[in-house]
């Protein structure tokens, strides 16, 4: 799920950047590039960590533009979803087709054929949640449940993935309500 590695990415600087602070000016713009993008083989970029003053290399300058290239390794904190992983996640929306759910900045679907069957009928329009036939468990928004992946996509920078609750161990987990002490 969550792992650091070491990455590489180009930074392209104007002139107007160049002074005494232009090692901090690419490290600030490599945290804004790179922290929150979904990289295709690697899962989201959570968190850069440690950007070593001596893996920012020699800047290439482009002639056409003025602008200068900097090639830059970092060290990111990336969240990727493997295949089959159970994780908690945050239900977020209720529809009649399934049930929105976050963790972290991965979005899942669980879709009404990957509920128990006691599930497979009870969407409730009113309350907006998935309700079993015995009432026992209820999942809206803002409840807790544990979920399996069975398969994610990364586009357009994004990182989606399906979802089920249809193992044992797999539900709800938490029915979202704050106790009071």
């Amino acid at each position: 799920m969550f792992y650091v590695k070491t990455l590489e990415h180009e930074i392209i600087l104007q002139p107007v950047h160049f002074g005494p602070k232009l090692k901090a000016t690419i490290v600030r713009l490599l945290k804004e590039e790179v922290e929150g993008l979904a990289l295709s083989n690697y899962g989201y970029v959570v968190n850069v960590i440690e950007v070593p003053e001596d893996q920012i290399k020699s800047g290439i300058i482009e002639y056409d533009s003025g602008d200068v290239v900097f090639t830059v390794k970092y060290t990111a904190l990336l969240l990727r979803p493997f295949i089959n992983e159970v994780l908690d996640a945050v239900v977020s929306q209720c529809n009649p087709l399934g049930f929105f759910a976050f963790c972290g900045p991965l979005r899942i679907f669980v879709s009404k054929h990957s509920m128990p069957e006691d599930m497979f009928n009870g969407f409730d329009g009113e309350k907006d949640a998935w309700i079993s036939d015995d009432n026992e468990v209820v999942i809206s928004s803002g409840c807790g449940v544990r979920l399996r992946i069975k398969g994610r996509t990364v586009e357009q920078g994004n990182i989606t993935a399906i979802g089920t609750i249809k193992d044992n161990y797999l539900g709800l987990i938490d029915d979202g309500e704050q106790v009071d002490s």
